[in-house]
């Protein structure tokens, strides 16, 4: 009897507490919200975009629009994947997704990208990609994410995979939204796709929106990117004459050094391969051009590199030339010794069989001569005990004298 009347006494202040509790009205932010859920909820599935669209314009939408979005983004992550062929819920992701987007809602971040992996139609990813480049800005999953997919689409065009132009499109511009630093390397491989122009375009706009050291960002591409990437990334760089001598000097040096150490198959006869080598050139080129003698350890093993080619077959004397004149304005002591010791050697060879390159010995006396140093005195010395012609030897006569003691 006691226990029924406990159980009695129980549930009545239960039901006063409940009614109590219904009684005390939402705030009116709250209360609208719920109004447009249940209706949404209510809705059949073609009307469900209508009720946002209808919120949308409510006056007082500033207070609850986000919030609504989500709850719609949640329903179709429910339900997307039974339902994601549906032209309606195409209709209904895409519309929550733009406005999310415009909501300002950064709550959203992590259900749209959830949707995206879930939707494979061109417009729902256009408009979740649009969304993201507006709600992902420092955020760091966000950008990882956008970074990672452009970079599959890259890998996959070079592959001749098919892909989604309008979903790339949309991708390039939301990281161009974004501006993280991250993203050049990745829209630089882009720019080197071979894209439609409409896309190369859409590309380079990202990239100029990209804040920050833009030397440092070719560098970084040249550091990581394909071989194809980092030689269009010198280019670039090494060419504008808005960076100094020093700063272009320095990217003619990295990309030197990446293209020396690339671990790739060997091409014939065991030379690097061919667009390896071409990088490696035109660093050559550029650091002849610049005078850039930090880079003198490096040519010196570029020099042994090209000669090892060209004694092999696998690169025309006109690297070697090109290698040694590098050498000549390295202005170190290594730099002499390598081009004195392969002048003795060269040397050796002529009073033993009589036969010489004469541009290859002169290219070496002049360079010798250029770089002054007194480790190549014996050498120039010893050609005018040889047979060589009188263009060599008045050659290694001026090296001779322009020696510093």
């Amino acid at each position: 009897m006691i226990f029924f009347k406990s159980c009695s006494f129980l549930s009545a202040i239960f039901c006063i507490l409940f009614f109590a509790f219904v009684l005390i009205p939402l705030p009116a932010q709250e209360a609208i919200l719920f109004s447009y859920e249940r209706n949404f909820i209510r809705a059949s599935l073609p009307a469900k975009a209508d009720i946002l669209n209808d919120a949308a314009k409510d006056e007082r939408s500033v207070e609850f629009i986000g919030d609504l979005y989500e709850f719609a983004l949640q329903f179709a992550l429910t339900n997307g994947r039974f339902l994601r062929d549906d032209p309606d819920m195409i209709v209904l992701v895409g519309t929550a997704a733009r406005g999310a987007g415009s909501g300002g809602n950064r709550s959203s971040v992590n259900s749209l990208w959830e949707l995206f992996g879930i939707f494979n139609d061109s417009y729902t990813r256009a408009e979740i990609l649009g969304a993201l480049g507006v709600l992902g800005k420092g955020n760091a999953r966000v950008i990882t994410n956008l970074n990672q997919f452009l970079q599959d689409q890259n890998r996959n065009f070079r592959a001749g995979i098919s892909i989604d132009h309008p979903v790339l499109l949309a991708c390039i511009q939301a990281l161009g939204l974004l501006g993280d630093e991250s993203s050049f390397p990745v829209l630089f491989s882009a720019m080197t796709a071979a894209y439609p122009q409409a896309i190369i375009q859409e590309t380079l706009k990202a990239l100029e929106a990209i804040q920050g050291n833009y030397m440092d960002y070719l560098i970084e591409v040249i550091q990581n990117n394909p071989f194809a990437e980092k030689a269009a990334a010198f280019r670039i760089g090494a060419y504008n004459e808005r960076f100094s001598l020093a700063e272009r000097g320095e990217l003619a040096r990295i990309a030197l050094q990446v293209s020396l150490e690339a671990n790739t198959p060997a091409g014939p006869s065991g030379s690097s391969g061919p667009v390896e080598a071409s990088l490696r050139y035109d660093a050559i080129t550029m650091l002849t051009r610049l005078r850039w003698s930090p880079a003198s350890y490096l040519a010196v093993r570029n020099f042994h590199r090209v000669q090892e080619d060209f004694i092999n077959g696998a690169a025309p004397k006109e690297r070697l030339l090109e290698a040694i004149a590098c050498l000549g304005v390295m202005n170190s002591s290594e730099a002499a010794q390598a081009l004195a010791l392969q002048l003795g050697y060269f040397n050796s060879l002529t009073e033993r069989t009589g036969e010489y390159d004469e541009a290859v010995i002169l290219a070496l006396v002049n360079a010798l001569g250029e770089l002054g140093d007194k480790a190549a005195f014996d050498y120039l010395l010893y050609i005018s005990f040889l047979n060589y012609p009188d263009r060599i030897q008045a050659a290694a006569r001026e090296a001779l004298n322009r020696l510093q003691w």
